[in-house]
C-alpha cells in the first residue's frame, strides 16, 4: 500500500496574531464559522478587523448586516481603532444591509441577495452580522438550517469563507452550531472586582486548534488575543539546558558558594521578606550584562529611575548600560494587568532584545494576576522552560510575608521545584542587632556550600560574610548563642 499524502488546508489569516495562533494558522478558507458572545463582547470589532486585514492582503470582503443599526453608526465606533480606514469602505470591502429584505421578503430573498452580491463583488470573505435575527425570523429550526446551508453551499462554490455573528449563547444542539465548521465563543468572567475577557474554540471541524480558554482585550489597536502561555510554549524540560558553563552572579562569595557561579540557563528563585536584599542581589547579577550578553529587567514595584538610583547607592552604574541599550528595563504596574498578556510580553521582550540575563522582580506579583491560582505551576513551567530554550539565565524574586519567625510563606512545593537554584533570605536578631541572613537551599545537580551567610549591604555593594558560627536557630529570626568551648 502506498502512503497517504496529507493535504494542508488553505488558511485565511485573521491578521490578529494571537487568534491565528489559536486557529493554527487562521480560518480554514471556504469554511463557515459562528462567532458568538454577549452584546459588547467585541464580535463586530473582531469581524471588521479580520475584514480590513484581509483586504490589506489583497482579498475582497462583504459585510452584511441583519440588524436595524445603520452602518454609519458602526463606522463611528470603528473610527477610534487603528485598523479602520474609511477610504477602503466601498472598495475592496463592501457593506450591505439586508435587514429590510429579511423583514419584508424573508430569509430566502436574503440568501438570493447575498449570493448575488458575493458574485458581483467577487468576495472571498462574507461576514453576516445578526444571525440571531435570522433565527427569530425563521418559522422552524429547519428554516434556520436551510438558510445557513444555502449560504454555505454558494460560499463554498465561490471559495468564500463565512463568519456568522450572533449575540445569543447557542448550545451544542442548536441548528446553527451543527451546520458550521467552527465556533468561537467569547465571554467575560468576573472574580471579586476584577473581570477578564476570554475566547475559546468550541468546534473546529477537520482542523487542529488550541483548545481551552484564552484571554483577549480590546485596545486602540482593536482585538488582541493572548493564548494561554502553557498551551503555546509546551516544550518539556530538557536537562541538557543546564550545561557545565557557569555565569557569575556578580557577588564573588556567592559564586564561591555555588562552586564557580550560577549554572548557565538556570532559573534562580530569591525568597525573602521586603528589605532583605533580593532586588539588590538581582542588580549585582544584572550589572554583569555586556553588549554581547544583554539583559532585561521586568519590574512591578520600582521604576527604571528608582532602580538606577538604588544601584548608584551601592556602587553600581546602571545609567550607562541602560542608556546604551545593554540593559532594558520594562516596568509595568500590576493594576488590571492580564496574566497571559504579561507572559507573552516577557518572552517577546527577551527575544527582541536577545537577552541572556533576565531579572523578574517579582514572580509573586505575577502570580497574583492569575484568576485561577491552580494554573500557576503550569504557567511558570512554560515560561521558564521557554526562557531556558532561548539560552537565558534568570533571577526571580518572591516576597514572603513573615519578617521574623520560623514560618516561611513560600510558594507551593511544585512551584519551587521548577526552579534550579533556591536562595532563602531572612532577617535575624542577634546581640540586639538586626541582621540579614542568606542560605542556599538547593542547586540542581550540583554541590554547593550550605552555610549561613550574613548579607552586608553598603555603598560598595552587597557582600556575604561568614557569621553565626556560634549561634543556632538563626533562620527562626531569634538565634541563640552557645558555648564555644
Amino acid at each position: 500500500m502506498g502512503q497517504i499524502e496529507l493535504k494542508q488546508l488553505t488558511r485565511l489569516k485573521s491578521g490578529i496574531d494571537g487568534l491565528d495562533v489559536l486557529l493554527q494558522g487562521g480560518f480554514v478558507a471556504g469554511a463557515s464559522y459562528v462567532i458568538q458572545g454577549r452584546p459588547g463582547s467585541g464580535k463586530t470589532i473582531l469581524a471588521n478587523q479580520v475584514a480590513f486585514n484581509y483586504v490589506r492582503e489583497g482579498g475582497r470582503a462583504l459585510f452584511a448586516t441583519l440588524l436595524s443599526e445603520s452602518h454609519e453608526r458602526m463606522f463611528q465606533f470603528l473610527s477610534t481603532l487603528s485598523f479602520f480606514d474609511h477610504s477602503m469602505v466601498g472598495g475592496d470591502i463592501q457593506y450591505l444591509s439586508a435587514f429590510d429584505t429579511m423583514e419584508n421578503e424573508g430569509l430566502d430573498q436574503v440568501v438570493k441577495l447575498l449570493r448575488r452580491e458575493i458574485t458581483r463583488q467577487k468576495a472571498s470573505l462574507l461576514i453576516v452580522d445578526g444571525l440571531l435575527n435570522a433565527r427569530t425570523k425563521a418559522e422552524t429550526a429547519l428554516d434556520t438550517k436551510r438558510f445557513i446551508a444555502e449560504l454555505q453551499a454558494h460560499a463554498a462554490f465561490a471559495k468564500c469563507t463565512v463568519l456568522f455573528l450572533t449575540s445569543s449563547q447557542l448550545n451544542d444542539g442548536s441548528p446553527e452550531l451543527t451546520m458550521v465548521d467552527g465556533v468561537l465563543d467569547m465571554r467575560e468572567e468576573t472574580k471579586g472586582v476584577r473581570s477578564v475577557r476570554r475566547i475559546s474554540l468550541r468546534k473546529t471541524r477537520g482542523s487542529s486548534a488550541l483548545t481551552g480558554l484564552h484571554e483577549y482585550e480590546i485596545t486602540d489597536q482593536g482585538f488582541v488575543v493572548y493564548p494561554r502561555i502553557e498551551s503555546v510554549y509546551n516544550k518539556p524540560y530538557l536537562q541538557e539546558w543546564l550545561n557545565e558553563r557557569r555565569v557569575t552572579s556578580g557577588v564573588k562569595p556567592l559564586d564561591d558558594m555555588l562552586g564557580g557561579g550560577l549554572p548557565h540557563t538556570s532559573i534562580s528563585l530569591l525568597m525573602g521578606p521586603s528589605g532583605c536584599g533580593k532586588t539588590t542581589l538581582g542588580l549585582h547579577f544584572m550589572a554583569q550584562c555586556t553588549a554581547e550578553e544583554p539583559g532585561v529587567i521586568f519590574g512591578f514595584y520600582e521604576t527604571a529611575e528608582k532602580l538606577k538610583s538604588k544601584a548608584e547607592r551601592i556602587g553600581l552604574d546602571f545609567r550607562t548600560p541602560m542608556d546604551a541599550g545593554v540593559i532594558k528595563m520594562v516596568w509595568q504596574p500590576t493594576v488590571e494587568l492580564q496574566l497571559d498578556r504579561l507572559g507573552h510580553q516577557i518572552i517577546n521582550e527577551v527575544r527582541r532584545h536577545q537577552a541572556k540575563r533576565v531579572l523578574i522582580d517579582s514572580l509573586g506579583a505575577i502570580a497574583r494576576l492569575a484568576m485561577d491560582q491552580n494554573r500557576m505551576v503550569e504557567f511558570f513551567t512554560a515560561l521558564t522552560n521557554e526562557l531556558r530554550s532561548m539560552d537565558v539565565t534568570v533571577y526571580g524574586t518572591w516576597e514572603v510575608r513573615n519578617i521574623f519567625g520560623p514560618d516561611i510563606n513560600a510558594p507551593s512545593s511544585e512551584l519551587s521545584s521548577i526552579t534550579d537554584n533556591l536562595f532563602l533570605m531572612r532577617f535575624a536578631e542577634l546581640n540586639a542587632e538586626l541582621k540579614r541572613v542568606m542560605s542556599i537551599v538547593k542547586v540542581r545537580d550540583s554541590d554547593f556550600d550550605p552555610t549561613l551567610r550574613e548579607i552586608v549591604i553598603n555603598n560598595h555593594g552587597l557582600d556575604l560574610t561568614k557569621a553565626f558560627r556560634h549561634a543556632e536557630m538563626v533562620l527562626s529570626g531569634s538565634p541563640t548563642s552557645y558555648d564555644r568551648t
